[in-house]
């Protein structure tokens, strides 16, 4: 039986090890978070709409039969076949052998070098990144509640920034609106007036990736909601109070969260394989590990050198069964050839949810925004969430917002 080392929790790995065949591999799973985040509902949890627990799977339940060792891989030597992987707790290392590698550690926040981008903006990648958000969002009001507080500092505490038009910035920009319009404006009447929301994009368009028309339609949502989008606006220096535009304008936050897309991780930077121009490791249409016969790497940190996908959930999803297919397959030949085509993507459409019970659908039959297409969002997340515990969990959420309310306390 070989040894099947899995480096990563994510989209990639987690469907990997779902549909690998365990009487042909021993199959280990390294990574220093011990569950699996459905991140697309990610921006929901950090104003409550859905609990943190709701969106996550432990490792070890995903799958009976496979091993998972909470670390943090740093380092690989292809003469030994062996990943050095430190301890999350710990400063204590240890190595891993491998018949067959599978690297799909995702990737970093990327913050293109920005002063102060990493020191002083919240990021949305981690159930750790949610929580960190719900907290201050809540904090800001209870201080600029406090009589204390003049009219100056209480519209800073109250003004939202948020860097970033792809969908993970627009859904929580969308979120923050129906949290403040609900909840919050029912708690702090007297100063719901001066909380603001402005969402700034490097680009000339929100949504880039979406149909010209639904990107119109979320203009005139987020109009409607009172959130300020800025295309064209490029920030070139973070301070702990303020955005400074590449214009010179200055913009007061109380709340600054960075959603720009991704860079690579140290570790994947350092490992000696040929890399794209962004840092993701290359490989050929088989997945492997360009130059390699028993590394491979999918997701977020790899990049197919000849037909580049984005990055995004569902692609990392499709390569994660495409390589236990190739796996199985390759160990029931007896062969080091890939036995199947290439990689070839699937495209199912995107989602985003834009507020106020509306959503925007690009899929390849049709392009839609509004309630029923929020239906239709919520929906097609269920059927995709992990477990049936998190289907349910995440039903009972929605429902119990629906009639309750999110939750202000602040914990």
């Amino acid at each position: 039986m070989q040894k099947l080392l899995i480096l990563g929790s994510g989209f990639a790995a987690m469907s990997l090890v779902k549909h690998i065949d365990l009487r042909a591999y021993d199959v280990t799973v390294l990574s220093p978070r011990n569950h699996f985040l459905f991140s697309p509902l990610l921006p929901s949890t950090t104003v409550g709409t859905i609990e943190f627990r709701s969106i996550i799977e432990p490792v070890r339940r995903i799958r009976k039969g496979i091993h998972y060792l909470q670390a943090r891989a740093v380092a690989l030597s292809k003469a030994t076949q062996t990943v050095t992987a430190q301890y999350v707790n710990a400063p204590d290392t240890f190595d891993v052998q491998y018949d067959k590698l599978v690297i799909a550690v995702g990737a970093v926040n990327n913050t293109f070098g920005i002063e102060g981008a990493a020191e002083y903006a919240l990021f949305l990648r981690e159930l750790s990144d949610a929580r960190a958000i719900r907290q201050k969002i809540l904090d800001n009001f209870e201080q600029a509640s406090l009589p204390s507080v003049v009219a100056s500092e209480r519209k800073r505490l109250l003004h939202t920034v948020v860097v970033g038009g792809g969908p993970t910035g627009v859904e929580f920009a969308a979120e923050l609106s129906d949290f403040l319009s609900r909840e919050l404006k029912a708690v702090f009447p007297h100063i719901i007036g001066d909380a603001r929301i402005t969402l700034l994009e490097a680009g000339n368009q929100i949504l880039s990736t979406f149909d010209a028309k639904l990107r119109s339609y979320t203009m005139k949502v987020f109009a409607r909601q009172n959130v300020e989008v800025r295309t064209n606006s490029f920030v070139r220096k973070v301070t702990p109070r303020s955005v400074v535009l590449a214009s010179g304008e200055e913009l007061c936050y109380g709340l600054l969260v960075w959603s720009t897309g991704n860079a690579p991780s140290p570790f994947v930077l350092q490992l000696p394989f040929e890399h794209s121009r962004t840092g993701a490791i290359l490989t050929d249409g088989y997945l492997r590990v360009k130059g390699e016969t028993n590394i491979f790497a999918a997701g977020d940190c790899a990049t197919i050198e000849d037909d580049p996908q984005p990055a995004t959930a569902q692609v990392a999803q499709q390569e994660g069964i495409y390589l236990a297919k190739l796996l199985n397959a390759m160990a029931k030949l007896h062969t080091t050839a890939p036995p199947l085509r290439r990689f070839k993507r699937i495209n199912f459409g995107m989602l985003a949810y834009i507020g106020d019970n509306r959503a925007v659908a690009d899929l390849p039959q049709t392009k839609s925004g509004g309630f029923a297409t929020w239906l239709f969002w919520r929906s097609a997340y269920l059927t995709k969430l992990v477990s049936l515990k998190n289907k349910m969990q995440v039903l009972f959420d929605w429902l119990k917002t629906s009639l309750f309310g999110r939750d202000v306390s602040r914990f």
